[in-house]
C-alpha cells in the first residue's frame, strides 16, 4: 500500500491564493454600538438591563437580521410589552444611530484594494429594513463593492453554509478564490467550512498584514 501523502511536503498539493475579498460590515467596516444607543434611551443601568432581558432584545433583533419585517415584529413585541413600546419604536426609527464611525484604518484598506482592481464584496447579517437607509447613506463608500449579500434580504444568517454558497454563486466566485473577513469566530469558521479563505478581524493592522501575505495588497 502506498504511503499517505504528506500534505506539508508534497509539492503537488497546493492551496490557491484568493483573488477577491469579502467583508463583513458591522465591526469590520463600521462600528456597531447598540449598548451606547440604549444607554442614551435608558440611563439607569438596572432598568436598561431589565428591558433587554424582558424583550430578549438580541434574539429579537437576530430575527430581524434573519428576514422578519421590522413593522410586524415591532407590533407583536409592543403588544406583549406595551410599557416598552416607545423603546421598540426607537429601535426601528433610530437604528442608524447604533452604527458608529468607520473602523479605523479599514476604509483605507478597502480603497487600496479597489485601486489595485481587487474585486470587493460583502456578506452581512443585517435587517433588510435597516440596511436600505444605511446603504443609501454610505453609498459613496459601498459603491466600491461589486455586490453585497444581506441576510435580511436572503432570509438566511451567517454562519449558515447556505448563505455563503448563495453569496459565492451571486459573486461568481469559487470558494478558494475568496478571502472572507469577519469579527466573529463562528462566522469565520463557517466560511472556512465551505472552502473559503477566512480571517478573524481584530484590527486594520493585522488585516493589512494578512492581505499582504496573500498578495492582495
Amino acid at each position: 500500500m502506498p504511503a499517505p501523502l504528506d500534505f506539508a511536503r508534497d509539492e503537488r498539493v497546493t492551496v490557491k491564493a484568493p483573488t477577491a475579498v469579502v467583508f463583513d460590515v458591522g465591526n469590520v467596516l463600521y462600528g456597531w454600538d447598540p449598548e451606547s444607543f440604549l444607554a442614551r434611551q435608558i440611563a439607569d443601568d438596572e432598568a436598561r438591563l431589565k428591558f433587554i432581558a424582558d424583550v430578549d432584545l438580541w434574539a429579537w433583533h437576530e430575527r430581524l437580521d434573519g428576514g422578519r419585517p421590522y413593522d410586524e415584529a415591532a407590533a407583536e413585541l409592543s403588544e406583549t410589552f406595551p410599557d416598552y413600546a416607545h423603546l421598540i419604536a426607537a429601535w426601528g426609527e433610530r437604528f442608524g444611530e447604533t452604527i458608529t464611525d468607520p473602523v479605523p484604518g479599514v476604509h483605507a484598506i478597502v480603497e487600496e484594494l479597489d485601486e489595485r482592481g481587487v474585486p470587493l464584496f460583502a456578506i452581512t447579517n443585517f435587517s433588510a429594513d435597516f440596511w436600505a437607509p444605511f446603504r443609501k447613506r454610505e453609498n459613496a463608500f459601498f459603491s466600491r463593492f461589486r455586490d453585497i449579500v444581506v441576510s435580511g434580504e436572503e432570509k438566511l444568517l451567517k454562519p449558515d453554509p447556505a448563505l455563503y454558497y448563495r453569496a459565492l454563486d451571486r459573486f461568481g466566485l469559487k470558494p478558494e478564490a475568496a478571502m472572507f473577513i469577519d469579527d466573529r469566530l463562528i462566522n469565520v469558521e463557517g466560511a472556512r467550512a465551505v472552502g473559503m479563505h477566512a480571517h478573524l478581524f481584530t484590527s486594520a493592522e493585522d488585516l493589512r498584514e494578512r492581505l499582504e501575505q496573500q498578495g492582495l495588497l
